[in-house]
């Protein structure tokens, strides 16, 4: 399923009628309001790439393209930027910022294809990379919810998985306790703060050594600093 962010009528349809055509499926929002509406909402498949025009009516693409990398359960797909815009300067912002590709206004339909199927390759190829979260000697098997340290399987509980999986996945950034109560056990959940530390504590507890990586910042919440220790 692509994703099409575009306010004109004309181009997005052009671009929805070119995708059904040659075998994906797509569909178009005319702003970003729409689009984090779909994007946000559970019963709506998620899209597996998202073209994203830089002039919006309501939200620039730039802007956009930083929330969704700022929040990566929603926004971990790929994007490829359209734009009338052609500076380099452009270009490398948008890249810079997380953007997998940039095609300049007006583009062929055909290189849209080639390029939307070249960055879907591309990542197709890295996700399968990534199977596993490795550090040092410590192995999570994403596939297989298995934990393994120094070759020794140890038993962590789905919520502990989740917190050392979105650890290593984030490598020294801060999540506040209520972030990661939030991403951790879930929007709808009504508990404390106090859960995300008893579980961060037997977390610690069955790491070992390895507990030294995550990080307590003081009055705020918690990281997996992979500085030298």
């Amino acid at each position: 399923m692509i994703w099409c962010l575009e306010d004109d009528d004309s181009i997005r349809e052009i671009v929805l009628y070119t995708l059904e055509s040659t075998g994906f499926e797509g569909r178009g929002f005319p702003d970003a309001h729409a689009f984090f509406e779909a994007l946000h909402n559970k019963e709506v498949a998620k899209p597996d790439l998202l073209l994203l025009d830089i002039m919006l009516p309501d939200q620039d693409g730039v802007s956009v393209l930083k929330q969704l990398r700022a929040q990566p359960d929603f926004g971990d797909f790929p994007v490829i930027m359209t734009t009338a815009k052609g500076s380099e300067y452009d270009k490398i912002k948008c890249l810079d910022l997380g953007a997998d590709d940039y095609m300049v206004k007006p583009f062929g339909m055909m290189e849209m294809i080639s390029r939307i199927k070249a960055v879907l390759r591309r990542y197709r190829g890295k996700s399968e990379e990534t199977d596993h979260l490795l550090f040092k000697d410590l192995d999570l098997n994403l596939t297989q919810h298995k934990v393994k340290l120094d070759g020794q399987k140890i038993n962590l509980t789905f919520k502990e998985f989740e917190l050392l999986k979105r650890f290593l996945t984030h490598p020294n950034r801060v999540f506040t306790r209520d972030e990661l109560l939030q991403k951790v056990w879930g929007m709808d959940y009504l508990g404390e703060t106090r859960t995300v530390d008893a579980h961060i504590k037997t977390l610690r507890q069955k790491l070992g050594a390895y507990s030294q990586y995550i990080r307590t910042i003081r009055h705020v919440g918690y990281s997996w600093e992979e500085g030298d220790q």
